[in-house]
């Protein structure tokens, strides 16, 4: 059939391929983040939090800035396309680019 045709033609070309298959299967990988202020720009809770450890008696902690660590897991046909769409999941939701910037790592789960 058309439809038959069509999906082996998407299958066999890997950068069309949209679902697991034989010929190109998916491997999941967890992907760790660390979302930060920008260096440039003033951290609030991260200087309330310095402020506070003189109070707790820890006075050697100084320059506190406070972020997020995000991990998720993504399927994709290799590391590189992985490493793609969690650079686009940043780019488009995870990160503010205007105030924060981020670093990830991605690993076979």
């Amino acid at each position: 059939s058309a439809h038959q045709q069509l999906s082996a033609f998407l299958c066999a070309t890997p950068r069309l391929c949209v679902q697991p298959c034989a010929l190109y299967p998916m491997k999941t990988y967890k992907a760790n983040i660390d979302v930060m202020p920008h260096d440039n720009l003033l951290d609030p809770q991260g200087k309330a939090v310095s402020g506070s450890m003189n109070n707790l008696g820890l006075p050697e902690i100084t320059g506190v800035r406070i972020g997020k660590h995000i991990t998720l897991q993504v399927e994709a046909k290799d590391k590189k396309t992985a490493e793609a769409k969690v650079d686009e999941a940043c780019k488009k939701l995870l990160a503010n680019l205007i105030m924060e910037k981020y670093v990830f790592s991605i690993e076979e789960a």
